[in-house]
């Protein structure tokens, strides 16, 4: 069986909110999420990439682990589908998996719009700037596996924004 990612998408056009499986969600716009992610490394003070990358993970991994289990997909890698289908239908670019166990894994992005959206914005550079990838990723990683947020933390290696064909991301179970 082939699982598929079915949005559940509403426009609450009072709020000016796109929800998504009743969660706050912003779809894909490249230029909005560089900005925040610039924003975030200049409030170095506070800490501001890192709660870019909670606020990532957390969020995502709320929605991955509800959507698993609202729709009874319980197969590791019926669960790895979902989350790389669900971060195309977002808008954020390519993700795939390369190899996934409950203790680390690794994944690529051969397309991002954050790195993307970066370059246009202001070129390449030598750091990652897909902090909302690193969270999304660590998020999912512990939904794929049934457990609590914060059980992984992933990490940026390789970036397109540093001339890279592709980004790669390793996550460790913590």
């Amino acid at each position: 069986m082939t699982v598929t990612w079915e949005p559940k998408h509403r426009f609450d056009a009072e709020r000016c909110r796109h929800l998504m499986r009743g969660q706050t969600s912003v779809l894909h716009c490249h230029h909005y999420a560089t900005l925040y992610c610039q924003t975030a490394e200049d409030a170095a003070e506070f800490g501001g990439v890192r709660l870019l990358y909670k606020s990532a993970e957390y969020t995502f991994h709320d929605l991955m682990a509800s959507y698993f289990e609202d729709n009874g997909i319980d197969a590791i890698a019926d669960r790895i589908s979902i989350v790389e289908q669900y971060w195309q239908f977002a808008g954020m670019g390519l993700l795939h998996f390369k190899r996934c166990g409950a203790m680390s894994a690794e994944a690529v992005m051969e397309h991002s719009h954050v790195d993307r959206g970066w370059i246009r914005k202001w070129g390449n550079r030598d750091e990652p700037v897909n902090h909302i990838g690193q969270g999304y990723l660590a998020g999912a990683m512990a939904a794929i596996y049934g457990q609590s947020s914060g059980s992984f933390e992933a990490t940026e290696t390789q970036s397109i924004v540093a001339g890279n064909s592709e980004s790669r991301f390793t996550l460790v179970r913590v």
